[in-house]
């Protein structure tokens, strides 16, 4: 995609990435949103920079409403929501430096790609030439490239949801809002949109806000996360405050996982299949080495071995929650 070096908040290109920037993108200061007797976010107060954060939490907590205040489509019922320092429903220009990926299917099935990215380009402010050098570029980032010129209405649902990023980008915004971005997608298919959304903060300077209610997304994508609950900010930091290690081993294969249970079975190794993954219990030291062998024995293809993460729920549970566990 070519990036114009007119942006004030890019950075200088170095090699094949760009420094994140810092400053402020999105703030909301004391934000509160009524539908009627519902309240979607209850004076709220939190800032977002040059990064990927993950707007996280259970359906319901605010995620949504505060994406459409964002991007100006409703007005705060009190605070204010300011997009590079200002109100994005009083001020057109701010709303066309961000981009927008919805989570529901929005998308013309009659029309092609092609066609589909240069409209919104136009639509955005490019000439036609511009932007049909722009669609054609952003459908490469996406690896829509060579499928451009067919009915977006035959398209799988992972090619949809790229087409969808695609018309969030083509503008060059400053900053992408996404909405629940895995939305519908199989592992690997949510494997390849999770590296997309990597890629285009580490190669165009691009900051992303994921809103997202899986925790596994946000852990493997984002640099930090902001955490609502009931129209509530619970917690917000670095990704990595928000997990911690334990002694259960998770391992996911994507083929001969029985074959995998039986090499654990003949090692003496208990282990236990917890939908994708064969979950090993108090993992430590040698046991390791006999699960790396038992995956050699086996010749399961590893797709992914970690020690058991904190769950979503988990960031939620209560004190009384913790109470009442059995002894």
């Amino acid at each position: 995609m070519t990036q114009p070096s007119s942006s004030p908040t890019r950075q200088t290109r170095r090699g094949d990435a760009y420094d994140p920037p810092v400053e402020t993108l999105l703030r909301a200061d004391n934000l509160t949103k009524r539908y009627g007797s519902v309240i979607a976010l209850d004076g709220v107060s939190f800032e977002i920079g040059g990064t990927i954060t993950g707007l996280l939490g259970p359906n319901g907590a605010g995620k949504s409403t505060a994406i459409k205040l964002f991007l100006g489509l409703t007005e705060p019922t009190s605070g204010r929501a300011e997009v590079l320092g200002q109100s994005p429903t009083q001020d057109e220009q701010i709303r066309a430096r961000l981009g927008y990926m919805p989570e529901h299917d929005c998308l013309p099935s009659a029309v092609n790609a092609a066609e589909f990215l240069k409209h919104m380009a136009e639509v955005s402010g490019l000439p036609p030439r511009q932007a049909r050098v722009r669609a054609a570029d952003t459908l490469r980032h996406v690896g829509l490239f060579e499928e451009r010129y067919r009915p977006i209405g035959g398209y799988s649902t992972g090619m949809k949801q790229r087409v969808k990023l695609a018309q969030a980008l083509v503008h060059d915004p400053v900053l992408v809002l996404l909405d629940e971005p895995t939305a519908g997608l199989d592992p690997s298919g949510r494997e390849e949109m999770l590296a997309l959304v990597r890629k285009t903060h580490s190669q165009f300077g691009i900051s992303l806000v994921m809103s997202s209610h899986l925790m596994g997304d946000v852990e493997r994508t984002c640099e930090r996360i902001l955490v609502l609950e009931n129209g509530h900010v619970v917690q917000q930091g670095e990704t990595a405050t928000f997990t911690e290690d334990y002694e259960t081993l998770y391992i996911e294969v994507t083929a001969r996982r029985s074959e995998l249970m039986a090499a654990l079975a003949a090692r003496q190794i208990d282990a236990r299949e917890d939908g994708a993954a064969v979950v090993v219990e108090d993992v430590a030291g040698e046991t390791y080495d006999h699960i790396r062998d038992a995956l050699v024995e086996a010749d399961a293809p590893l797709r992914r071995l970690a020690p058991r993460r904190r769950a979503l729920t988990d960031l939620f549970r209560t004190d009384d929650d913790e109470s009442e566990k059995p002894a």
